[in-house]
């Protein structure tokens, strides 16, 4: 295998992208640090081909355009394994972040291989690791001794940069075998679907106005309090966003459903919510409790709290028989039965009578319509 390249000057990083240019697909593979802020730091990006492995160090000072050129060019396969978090990171520094307000995620680099996806739709496990395919399919057991390192601290040692070329130079061979096992069994457009939904843009940029979707149980909620919790999940994305910190430290999950639930009118009251530190309610109460007060305001917009009902165990028990179908189809078809159907998707076609991810794409003539057909029938009983 070629030899790792260390790449810090804009020079080095010109030759490095001809010698990668001459190949129709290129590995990727990022390093980067995000524990104490909102945006991830990109510390390393390794990228290689059958001829070529380099290291390219964001951190350096060089002009990345050049590089970010490259990657967007649709011409050459982007190969990378369990990719959302690279793309992510990828997309994120090439879009210049304003401290004033969110901008729109830039083109994600596609198209997209996949090897933890590849794998899956031949019989692996759907989160099967990286080490774990290197050595089931290319018989080479990889070293786990960098695996927490603090990846922004330079200089970096020999062990750590040759950690990662690792991470490429073996993606290499592995899509080569995974690309040829899908082809042998008329599996690459299935790769090539699920691989294009990893190419939309909103995966990888929270805008502050959707913040609030990744709360939980918000549909149990009054009205008044499921229209607060939106809006305090939106004040804290963009707080978090503008002072580049983890929202977790602007304000834990935990407080803001509390103060949601509570619905405190007054600095007094909001100092009865618990989690809340000093410093944040002598900085913040006022604008927590403006919040909360256009909370209530917008009750009207949100519909009745939704009370839990039981699900019919009739309805139950047929969700579980055809989940049972679906792991009969994955292992007839040798593939990971979460990326044949999920519990969601069987679920959706039970309860509502539709599922939109089952009926189209590969998936329709290959699990879709017979659990549909089956569905219908159990129903029909």
């Amino acid at each position: 295998m070629p030899p790792a390249l260390l790449i810090t000057t804009d020079g080095q990083l010109a030759a490095a992208l001809e010698m990668l240019s001459g190949s129709n697909f290129v590995a990727l593979d990022t390093e980067f640090m995000r524990e104490r802020t909102y945006y991830a730091s990109l510390c390393l990006i390794q990228a290689a081909t059958t001829d070529a492995c380099v290291i390219i160090d964001p951190l350096a000072g060089m002009d990345l355009q050049p590089l970010w050129t490259f990657l967007n060019d649709r011409a050459r396969l982007k190969v990378l394994h369990s990719g959302r978090q690279d793309l992510e990171v990828l997309t994120q520094a090439m879009t210049p972040v304003s401290t004033d307000a969110p901008t729109t995620s830039a083109a994600v680099p596609g198209p997209i291989f996949d090897t933890q996806v590849a794998a899956a739709l031949l019989g692996s496990p759907a989160q099967v690791g990286y080490a774990t395919l290197i050595s089931e399919r290319l018989g080479h057991s990889l070293p786990k001794a960098h695996t927490r390192t603090d990846w922004s601290r330079r200089p970096l040692s020999a062990e750590q940069l040759e950690y990662a070329a690792d991470d490429v130079r073996y993606l290499v061979p592995l899509y080569l075998n995974l690309q040829a096992a899908l082809s042998e069994r008329g599996r690459m457009e299935w790769q090539d679907e699920e691989a294009r939904e990893m190419e939309d843009p909103t995966l990888y940029r929270m805008e502050p106005a959707d913040a609030w979707r990744r709360l939980k149980g918000l549909e149990r909620l009054r009205p008044d309090q499921r229209a607060t919790i939106k809006l305090i999940a939106q004040w804290r994305e963009a707080r978090a966003m503008r002072k580049d910190k983890p929202r977790g430290w602007i304000l834990a999950d935990e407080s803001v459903r509390a103060i949601a639930e509570r619905m405190p009118t007054s600095r007094v009251e909001l100092d009865t919510v618990e989690g809340l530190s000093a410093n944040f309610l002598r900085k913040r109460s006022e604008e927590i409790v403006d919040l909360v007060k256009q909370g209530r305001a917008n009750a009207a917009s949100e519909a009745p709290a939704v009370v839990p009902v039981r699900p019919d165990p009739a309805l139950v028990a047929r969700a579980t028989k055809l989940l049972a179908l679906v792991r009969s189809e994955a292992q007839r078809l040798d593939v990971a039965p979460e990326l044949l159907a999920t519990r969601r998707d069987v679920e959706q076609i039970v309860f509502s009578g539709r599922s939109d991810h089952m009926t189209t794409g590969w998936r329709r003539e290959v699990i879709g319509e017979k659990l549909i057909a089956a569905n219908a029938a159990m129903a029909a009983e």
